[in-house]
């Protein structure tokens, strides 16, 4: 697969993915930056973590009217598949692609450090080869990670199986003590109804190296990649 990484001023986990896909992963890789209007043919777009134009106004709120975000939309509605990892997330949030918003997290504080979390689903590209019974060690890095949304677009996510993460602890259950940020039903990650746009607040990139003595991330790539060999 190709992938395309878009880079926004601010972006500083662009090359983390890029490393991740590249030299672990083996793909072909891209880099988009954020004024282009050309994709450059990548059969995958990821928005990666970092600080897009530095948080002001609200996470990911200028990055979503970026231009290159005219053409991922596109892409988006066309059936391209999009993943957007923590400011990815917010991004993907702030354009309409994905359900609900990240608020501050509940403590006001910004949260880094290791979280467990459980995928929900194997209906879903980026967690069609995790075992849903394993808890997985990721790290996060955001001050705006809560999730949120209402009622019933959480009934919604439930009835569609949009949820694809819950943040969990090291054994695997649910609790308010796991759910650091405070999302709404401990959900750390989530899916377009049309299934091709991914949110996840976690950074599996930070977790997909032995250097790193982690590499529990491994299994969202892993996921991805079973597409081009299916």
């Amino acid at each position: 697969m190709k992938f395309g990484v878009v880079i926004f001023p601010g972006s500083n986990c662009d090359e983390d993915i890029i490393y991740v896909l590249e030299k672990i992963m083996g793909q072909q890789v891209v880099r988009l930056w954020h004024k282009n209007h050309d994709l450059e043919g990548a059969d995958f777009i990821v928005l990666p973590g970092g600080f897009s134009f530095g948080d002001y106004l609200r996470s990911g709120a200028i990055a979503r009217f970026s231009p290159i975000m005219q053409e991922v939309v596109r892409f988006a509605d066309k059936g391209g598949y999009v993943l957007g990892i923590c400011n990815g997330f917010q991004i993907l949030a702030e354009a309409g692609l994905v359900p609900g918003a990240l608020l501050h997290n509940k403590n006001r504080k910004f949260i880094c450090h290791n979280t467990y979390l459980k995928a929900q689903t194997n209906n879903s590209l980026i967690t069609s080869q995790i075992d849903l019974n394993s808890a997985l060690k990721i790290p996060v890095a955001h001050g705006e990670g809560n999730f949120y949304a209402d009622k019933n677009s959480i009934e919604a996510l439930k009835q569609n199986d949009q949820i694809l993460f819950r943040y969990c602890d090291a054994a695997g259950n649910y609790s308010d003590e796991a759910n650091y940020n405070g999302s709404v039903e401990n959900i750390a990650g989530v899916c377009n109804k049309s299934r091709n746009v991914f949110g996840l607040m976690p950074h599996p990139e930070r977790a997909a190296d032995s250097l790193l003595a982690n590499e529990d991330g491994l299994a969202i790539f892993e996921s991805i990649l079973s597409v081009a060999n299916a």
